[in-house]
């Protein structure tokens, strides 16, 4: 189906159109233009980056793969802007596509406060409208590549395919060979101050896509009626504000590298730590940041911000993104050993940090303090994200330790909350009641005889796994996918059975055949759409999209005495609306 054929359809039969868009070859047309923005901006060729810019946002197949991130791929498409809108139909999302234009206007953002990890504070998030979100799509598809090829190798947060993971062996692999003194920076509300004419002239981009950055940035902000204008910052909660947080925070680590370039800085977003042999060297770092920083409108925030060593001191190591990185005094049998095989005497470890265990328990610990009426089940469905999750994270550090400990804190809390149910009753009758054998163990679980019987997940179940860094010079726009798609089951987050899955299938999608990209929602069928076999083969990894059209094909296929219910698929949803944020005439 050719460009201008999928126009006229647009008005004939809208919902079968939208799901008979051949989506493979948009996917390919796409990302063959960002491939050769990504190759040509690595050439030093700025002209023509620029002239395959502009051409991607102009690109009928790129307008429908933005509408398509948007409201089938996003998993926060649920959340309303300003006008009310949580989700799209096929007809609408048609309709936004033919619409869909830079036009150097924007529309206010939603104001929403969430809580902020680690804190008693709320971090502020502007919602900007579906339609908002799909031009910052398309902008976003244009700018990424091009900047893919200019970002410093040690950066790592709000950038495809990189991870907080791979910051962390980054600092491992720079300081396991030879202690370093640390300096750990923290930038005083980053988002909200960037300077707007420093960003928009670091952007580097087409003069459409420069005033359309310029609309957005100014658009302001809607808050319980009252419309805020925003003179600083770029907003938290757009496709596109990570990207410019990224643009705006690029070149700090040449500050410093130089005036010193035996200095390391590795960077995820606004979280920074410079390492070097020599304290007065990252003193005078600090200094070198405050001035640069000051050019975009920022400030270092000198009581966060500190210099630590990471084997002697008072207080060595630091802590990063959850980390404790130290290293610790050792004999010759458990030293590590430099590449020449001489013993070092020390041992670098990476653990989670005290603050971040403290946080975890406390969290467990109100999940149960609130579930004190409710059945053991019910409980057990609230624990095991945060457990899973939390584990996850930590399971590439030395953590088997901590993972221990938890379980054991988690069985005592657990145990003061089954006694307060039933305080007449004996120890051994509360034991019964709630713990049961399961596999050679006992375990916080209902009985085996209730109807969909559910355990209690343990952090040390969890196994600990060595995490492979990012290649410096690798982005997932140089077209390498079996690179890129072998990372895919490496991922941390990835369970095991979805790494299986994808070493199975060569990581790509058995519904569409395209490789699995690093903004992916990967989703794990039923095959034969009986959920309780859940045997290896009967089971394939989709995308989230096509995991849907495969879901409604596989109910339409069905006898009408069979669907017992409608399919329960975004396409089959009625549009829902939220109580608009301002009053429509």
């Amino acid at each position: 189906m050719s460009q201008r054929q999928c126009a006229k359809t647009q008005g004939q039969s809208l919902m079968v159109a939208w799901q008979d868009i051949p989506w493979k070859k948009i996917h390919r047309h796409v990302f063959r233009l960002q491939k050769r923005i990504y190759r040509a901006t690595q050439q030093g060729r700025v002209r023509i980056a620029r002239k395959l810019q502009k051409l991607l946002v102009k690109s009928w197949y790129a307008r429908l793969l933005a509408v398509r991130r948007i409201s089938q791929d996003n998993r926060g498409k649920h959340t309303a802007g300003i006008d009310g809108v949580k989700s799209l139909t096929p007809a609408e999302r048609w309709r936004l596509v033919q619409t869909l234009r830079l036009d150097s206007k924007a529309t206010p953002l939603r104001r929403i406060w969430i809580p902020k990890r680690g804190s008693a504070e709320k971090r502020p998030l502007g919602i900007p409208t579906q339609h908002e979100r799909a031009r910052q799509t398309l902008v976003r598809q244009a700018l990424e590549p091009a900047w893919e090829a200019k970002l410093s190798p040690h950066t790592y947060g709000f950038r495809p395919g990189r991870s907080c993971w791979d910051v962390k062996e980054a600092i491992f692999n720079r300081i396991k060979a030879r202690p370093q003194y640390a300096l750990k920076v923290d930038i005083q509300k980053c988002f909200d101050r960037i300077d707007h004419d420093a960003l928009l002239a670091k952007t580097q981009a087409p003069l459409v896509m420069r005033r359309q950055l310029k609309a957005w940035l100014k658009a302001g902000i809607l808050e319980e009626g009252q419309l805020c204008p925003t003179t600083a910052g770029t907003p938290q909660g757009g496709t596109v504000s990570p990207l410019l947080a990224l643009i705006a925070l690029h070149g700090m680590d040449e500050a410093i590298t130089q005036v010193y370039p035996q200095a390391r800085v590795i960077a995820y977003a606004d979280d920074c730590v410079v390492l070097h042999e020599d304290r007065q060297v990252l003193e005078h770092c600090q200094q070198l940041l405050t001035t640069w920083l000051a050019d975009i409108g920022l400030t270092l925030n000198t009581a966060k911000s500190r210099i630590s060593h990471t084997l002697d001191g008072d207080q060595p190591g630091f802590d990063f993104l959850g980390f404790n990185i130290r290293q610790y005094r050792v004999g010759k049998h458990q030293s590590g050993k430099h590449s020449n095989g001489k013993r070092l005497g020390f041992k670098t470890l990476i653990k989670p940090a005290k603050a971040n265990i403290a946080a975890h328990l406390a969290e467990l610990g109100r999940i149960m303090q609130r579930s004190k009426a409710l059945p053991q089940g019910a409980l057990i469905q609230q624990l095991n994200p945060k457990i899973r999750g939390w584990a996850h994270y930590y399971r590439t550090s030395v953590s088997q330790g901590v993972f221990e400990r938890l379980d054991f804190l988690t069985w005592e809390k657990l145990r003061r909350w089954a006694h307060r149910r039933h305080p007449t009753k004996s120890a051994g009758w509360v034991r019964k009641r709630y713990w049961h054998h399961l596999d050679n163990r006992v375990a916080f679980a209902t009985s085996a005889t209730e109807p969909a019987p559910v355990h209690l997940l343990t952090h040390s179940g969890v196994p600990i796994t060595r995490h492979i860094k990012v290649r410096a010079s690798r982005s997932p726009y140089d077209g390498d996918w079996v690179y890129w798609s072998t990372r895919q089951g490496r991922h941390p987050n990835a369970s095991p059975r979805l790494a299986k899955l994808l070493k199975a299938q060569h990581g790509r999608c058995r519904y569409c055949g395209l490789f699995f990209q690093h903004d992916d929602r990967i989703e794990v069928d039923h095959i034969n759409g009986d959920h309780q076999n859940s045997r290896f083969a009967n089971l394939q990894a989709l995308h989230g999209h096509c995991h849907d059209a495969k879901t409604r094909e596989h109910g339409d296929s069905l006898p009408l005495g069979r669907r017992d219910k409608p399919q329960d698929t975004e396409e089959r949803r009625d549009r829902k609306r939220s109580r608009s944020v301002l009053k429509q005439r």
